[in-house]
């Protein structure tokens, strides 16, 4: 009687260890604890951290990585640095937080599309030990398709999430051989892909895209704000520079 009483208290302990350790979802598969917290941070961590003053203060990175509007590519083969959003973006943080050492790398490639894009991530992007990196591919992701472009964002957003960087997801800016109002063009439908993807991975996504819409749909002309067809100008590359710096203002 005594065995069989102790034989049940051991059960009941057992089921109630096993209630209280959740289960596994299929997201928690080769994520470590760490990565997982990341996706549901937002910036003020390191928006505190870019108030500190010398000798508190550290190096901050951003990193983007994409192709050739990222890169600074405005009328083929004329490329403008200074005037693309991640240089705008940087200026502008700089202005925000006089006191940060803040630093902005581009590791994009003018022509490339995500497949590559993802196999460089690593070597490329990760090696730079960036706070946060920034994913703009879906012009030349047209090329490969949604399925095959989810593919290789999705490595790149897991393989950062691993190494504890924060990622932020850009939608594409337009092309003015795709009508910007039109649900079904091959853009908009990388757009939502992006979009399904922050929220897959609980990111943040600079919904450049939407913007575009937005005006356009106001009355403006979509090629007041391209270079060329498939490349922003000043103007443009401002739009989306505002946006990112919505995430870090104080």
């Amino acid at each position: 009687m005594i065995r069989s009483m102790t034989l049940s208290k051991l059960g009941i302990a057992l089921l109630l260890a096993w209630i209280a350790v959740p289960a596994a979802s299929a997201d928690d598969v080769g994520m470590p604890s760490s990565a997982k917290s990341i996706q549901q941070q937002s910036f003020d961590e390191l928006k505190q951290q870019m108030k500190l003053t010398w000798p508190k203060n550290r190096l901050v990175r951003f990193v983007f990585h994409g192709h050739s509007v990222p890169a600074g590519y405005f009328r083929t083969p004329t490329i403008q640095r200074f005037d693309s959003y991640p240089i705008l973006f940087h200026q502008a943080l700089c202005k925000q937080y006089p006191t940060a050492v803040i630093d902005v790398c581009t590791t994009a490639i003018g022509g490339e599309n995500s497949r590559p894009g993802s196999k460089r991530f690593a070597d490329d992007v990760l090696t730079l030990k960036p706070d946060v990196v920034f994913i703009d591919y879906c012009l030349n992701d047209r090329g490969i398709g949604v399925e095959a472009a989810e593919t290789h964002w999705r490595t790149m957003i897991q393989q950062a999430l691993q190494a504890e960087v924060k990622v932020v997801l850009l939608t594409p800016t337009p092309d003015s051989h795709e009508d910007i109002t039109d649900p079904n063009t091959k853009l908009a439908k990388h757009a939502e892909s992006v979009r399904k993807l922050g929220k897959e991975f609980g990111v943040p996504v600079v919904d450049s895209y939407a913007a575009f819409q937005k005006r356009v749909a106001g009355g403006a002309n979509v090629k007041t704000f391209l270079s060329q067809a498939n490349h922003p100008n000043r103007k443009g590359h401002q739009v989306v520079a505002d946006l990112i710096l919505a995430l870090f203002k104080k």
